[in-house]
Protein backbone atom coordinates (compact mmCIF):
# COMPACT_ATOMS: atom_id res chain seq x y z
CA UNK A 1 0.00 0.00 0.00
CA UNK A 2 1.24 3.63 -0.93
CA UNK A 3 1.50 6.07 1.79
CA UNK A 4 0.17 9.12 2.07
CA UNK A 5 1.88 13.09 2.13
CA UNK A 6 -1.10 14.77 2.03
CA UNK A 7 -4.77 15.25 2.50
CA UNK A 8 -7.79 16.66 0.18
CA UNK A 9 -9.80 19.91 2.27
CA UNK A 10 -13.03 17.46 1.88
CA UNK A 11 -11.33 14.43 3.73
CA UNK A 12 -10.56 16.77 6.39
CA UNK A 13 -13.60 18.73 6.42
CA UNK A 14 -15.45 14.60 7.05
CA UNK A 15 -12.75 14.26 9.73
CA UNK A 16 -13.45 17.39 11.88
CA UNK A 17 -17.48 16.45 11.31
CA UNK A 18 -17.56 13.04 12.25
CA UNK A 19 -15.66 13.82 15.46
CA UNK A 20 -18.27 16.63 15.96
CA UNK A 21 -21.13 14.51 16.02
CA UNK A 22 -19.63 12.02 18.08
CA UNK A 23 -18.27 14.42 21.13
CA UNK A 24 -22.39 15.99 20.11
CA UNK A 25 -23.91 12.36 21.20
CA UNK A 26 -21.70 11.42 23.93
CA UNK A 27 -22.72 15.04 25.64
CA UNK A 28 -26.13 14.36 25.12
CA UNK A 29 -26.11 10.79 25.75
CA UNK A 30 -28.58 11.17 28.79
CA UNK A 31 -30.76 13.72 26.84
CA UNK A 32 -32.24 11.84 23.77
CA UNK A 33 -28.53 11.09 22.22
CA UNK A 34 -27.45 8.73 19.50
CA UNK A 35 -25.01 7.76 21.90
CA UNK A 36 -25.46 3.86 20.62
CA UNK A 37 -24.95 4.00 17.11
CA UNK A 38 -22.41 6.60 17.00
CA UNK A 39 -20.52 3.90 19.09
CA UNK A 40 -21.33 0.69 17.38
CA UNK A 41 -20.74 2.37 14.09
CA UNK A 42 -17.22 3.66 14.88
CA UNK A 43 -16.91 -0.60 16.25
CA UNK A 44 -17.66 -1.54 12.71
CA UNK A 45 -14.25 0.43 11.74
CA UNK A 46 -12.40 -1.13 14.12
CA UNK A 47 -13.25 -4.21 13.53
CA UNK A 48 -12.36 -3.95 10.30
CA UNK A 49 -9.10 -2.11 10.66
CA UNK A 50 -6.39 -5.20 11.17
CA UNK A 51 -8.13 -6.74 8.15
CA UNK A 52 -8.31 -3.83 5.77
CA UNK A 53 -5.68 -5.22 3.61
CA UNK A 54 -7.73 -7.95 2.83
CA UNK A 55 -8.10 -8.83 -0.93
CA UNK A 56 -10.42 -9.27 -3.22
CA UNK A 57 -9.85 -12.97 -4.19
CA UNK A 58 -10.56 -13.38 -0.58
CA UNK A 59 -13.65 -11.15 0.54
CA UNK A 60 -14.97 -12.04 -2.99
CA UNK A 61 -17.81 -10.19 -5.14
CA UNK A 62 -20.79 -11.49 -3.60
CA UNK A 63 -22.79 -10.52 -0.92
CA UNK A 64 -21.43 -12.14 2.49
CA UNK A 65 -19.80 -10.41 5.80
CA UNK A 66 -16.54 -9.84 4.57
CA UNK A 67 -17.83 -7.49 1.72
CA UNK A 68 -20.81 -6.26 3.69
CA UNK A 69 -18.03 -4.55 6.30
CA UNK A 70 -16.16 -3.18 3.53
CA UNK A 71 -19.10 -1.23 2.17
CA UNK A 72 -20.39 -0.11 5.80
CA UNK A 73 -17.22 0.90 6.32
CA UNK A 74 -16.69 2.81 2.94
CA UNK A 75 -20.40 4.23 3.70
CA UNK A 76 -19.31 5.73 6.73
CA UNK A 77 -16.09 6.92 6.00
CA UNK A 78 -17.15 8.42 2.60
CA UNK A 79 -20.98 8.57 1.87
CA UNK A 80 -21.73 10.58 4.81
CA UNK A 81 -23.03 7.26 7.00
CA UNK A 82 -25.66 6.22 3.97
CA UNK A 83 -25.12 2.78 2.59
CA UNK A 84 -23.77 2.25 -0.66
CA UNK A 85 -23.73 -0.73 -2.67
CA UNK A 86 -20.47 0.33 -4.78
CA UNK A 87 -19.70 -1.27 -7.76
CA UNK A 88 -17.98 -3.82 -7.72
CA UNK A 89 -20.06 -6.18 -4.92
CA UNK A 90 -22.94 -8.06 -6.12
CA UNK A 91 -25.14 -6.59 -3.33
CA UNK A 92 -28.29 -8.59 -2.32
CA UNK A 93 -29.38 -6.91 1.19
CA UNK A 94 -31.96 -9.92 1.95
CA UNK A 95 -28.36 -12.16 2.16
CA UNK A 96 -26.76 -9.69 4.20
CA UNK A 97 -26.57 -9.63 8.39
CA UNK A 98 -27.67 -6.39 8.51
CA UNK A 99 -30.34 -5.63 5.53
CA UNK A 100 -28.98 -2.68 4.10
CA UNK A 101 -30.59 -1.06 1.02
CA UNK A 102 -28.72 1.44 -0.75
CA UNK A 103 -29.47 5.25 1.14
CA UNK A 104 -30.20 3.84 4.07
CA UNK A 105 -28.60 5.42 6.68
CA UNK A 106 -26.56 2.94 8.63
CA UNK A 107 -27.10 3.05 12.55
CA UNK A 108 -26.21 0.02 13.75
CA UNK A 109 -27.33 -1.18 17.69
CA UNK A 110 -25.69 -3.24 20.11
CA UNK A 111 -27.39 -6.44 18.44
CA UNK A 112 -26.86 -5.14 14.72
CA UNK A 113 -22.96 -4.55 15.79
CA UNK A 114 -22.71 -8.05 17.65
CA UNK A 115 -24.35 -9.84 14.37
CA UNK A 116 -22.05 -8.45 12.33
CA UNK A 117 -18.52 -9.04 13.69
CA UNK A 118 -19.58 -12.37 14.84
CA UNK A 119 -20.56 -13.05 10.84
CA UNK A 120 -17.07 -11.63 9.95
CA UNK A 121 -15.15 -12.83 11.89
CA UNK A 122 -16.38 -16.14 11.27
CA UNK A 123 -15.69 -15.89 7.41
CA UNK A 124 -12.47 -15.23 7.61
CA UNK A 125 -11.88 -17.96 9.56
CA UNK A 126 -13.83 -20.28 7.31
CA UNK A 127 -12.23 -18.66 4.27
CA UNK A 128 -8.21 -18.56 5.90
CA UNK A 129 -8.98 -22.55 5.97
CA UNK A 130 -9.24 -22.75 2.66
Amino acid sequence: MLGRNAYEPHELAHARAVVKKQLADWRSAGAGGDLEATYFNGLVLALDRPFVHRIRKMTGKDTNPLSEVELVVDSLIGNDGRFSEGSVVKWQPEKSVLGLAPGDEIRLSADDYERLAAAFIDELEKRSDS
